[in-house]
């Protein structure tokens, strides 16, 4: 097991009823922006307990974050924090919510050009106002972590950023606020999910036993459960076991004292910023096509993913790699979620334009090894063809 730090000050409020807990939680004297993605937390009442719990507090809302957050709004809510002289942020929503409320928290204290938070992958962020989540939708983790990726339109990037100055100091997880979502929000909550486990655990081995079984078994429950809470969408035992297994994908955990890929989300993030195309949906499509591309340098791994999440015993080690990709794909298709750039209207054509962009931002020396390169990352879209 390699050396690590693990720092996660986030205190989880999870179950049914605990937005109740937000009124010991939030400063009294707060004045407080709620801010949310479209109109489903208020559709669904889920804002309408937010505001009961927050009693006589000064509430503001901030409403239109994108399900890909755009530098542009997130800019306007910090003008609005501003104006408004608000003093706590409180997201209300998805991953995406989420991820905007930190860039405005730092972008609200930051002096200087904002958009440096994310060239700078989060190095810059010196400070953050304070800010909680509501979470309606389990699939990203960053109700437990510090990171956030934004997209500035006008430039078509989106890029990550990390920093200790945005975990949030509290996150309610409600898994019943999950009842009404879409089975295409659900199927990529649970895509996004396994795509994060695989990235901290699809490396190399270092003999890190309790990160390995701890990610087997997140995996095994999302295969296990993943199409039981799009059957069964009221179901709160499935459901809150999904919400737990996405948090727990990414809050630190299962990533500490271990090597860490990322070259799938890298990837993704410019499929989504050219296209369009739901976040989820573009792991999907990459990482099968990754891990043939990857196949030899993470042998070791994919063999033990193949036996002990999938439970192939039989056949060669190749045989067995190749039949887990397969099977990984075909659990993504299983749930909805079409796993070729053909499926999406991308054909051969566009992938010079996705490797500029790549070019672009830096991404040059992807994965665990930094070995995938410009042509690397041409041959693994070339192969999710």
């Amino acid at each position: 097991m390699q050396n690590f730090e693990f720092y996660n000050p986030t205190r989880v409020f999870f179950g049914k009823g605990q937005i109740e807990q937000l009124d010991g939680l939030v400063p009294s004297d707060a004045k407080v922006m709620v801010l949310l993605g479209g109109n489903s937390a208020r559709a669904t009442g889920t804002l309408d307990e937010v505001k009961a719990a927050l009693k006589q507090r000064d509430v503001v809302e901030f409403n239109g974050i994108e399900p890909n957050p755009t530098y542009e709004t997130l800019m306007e809510a910090v003008a609005a924090v501003k104006a408004s002289n608000v003093d706590f942020l409180l997201a209300v929503g998805g991953g995406s919510v989420i991820d905007g409320t930190k860039f405005v928290a730092a972008a609200a204290l930051y002096d200087g050009d904002a958009w440096d938070i994310m060239t700078s992958f989060g190095a810059k962020v010196q400070a953050a106002m304070p800010f909680g989540t509501v979470l309606t939708l389990p699939a990203t983790g960053s109700e437990m972590n510090k990171g956030s990726v934004v997209t500035r339109k006008s430039l078509k990037s989106k890029l990550p950023f990390m920093s200790n100055h945005t975990f949030p100091q509290f996150s309610v997880l409600d898994p019943t606020k999950t009842y009404t979502l879409p089975a295409r929000q659900i199927a990529n909550g649970v895509v996004d999910a396994f795509v994060h486990t695989t990235e901290q655990y699809l490396t190399y081995p270092v003999n890190a036993a309790v990160q390995d079984r701890y990610a087997e078994g997140l995996l095994q429950t999302l295969i296990e459960q993943g199409p039981q809470a799009m059957a069964t969408p009221e179901d709160y035992e499935i459901r809150a076991n999904i919400m737990w297994a996405a948090t727990s994908a990414l809050n630190g955990t299962i990533g500490a004292g271990v090597p860490q890929d990322w070259a799938t989300h890298m990837i993704g993030h410019e499929l989504t910023a050219l296209h369009d195309i739901d976040h989820a949906r573009t792991l999907a499509i990459v990482l099968p096509s990754l891990l043939r591309h990857t196949k030899e340098t993470k042998k070791a791994k994919l063999v033990q993913y193949a036996e002990r999440v999938w439970g192939i015993k039989t056949g060669s080690d190749d045989e067995k790699v190749d039949a887990a990709i397969n099977q990984t794909q075909d659990f993504f298709e299983s749930l909805g979620i079409r796993t070729r750039l053909k499926d999406y209207g991308i054909g051969e054509s566009d992938i010079d334009a996705l490797l500029s962009q790549l070019g672009k931002h830096g991404m040059v020396a992807l994965g665990e090894h930094q070995s995938i390169d410009l042509e690397s990352s041409r041959k693994i879209l070339l192969g999710a063809r």
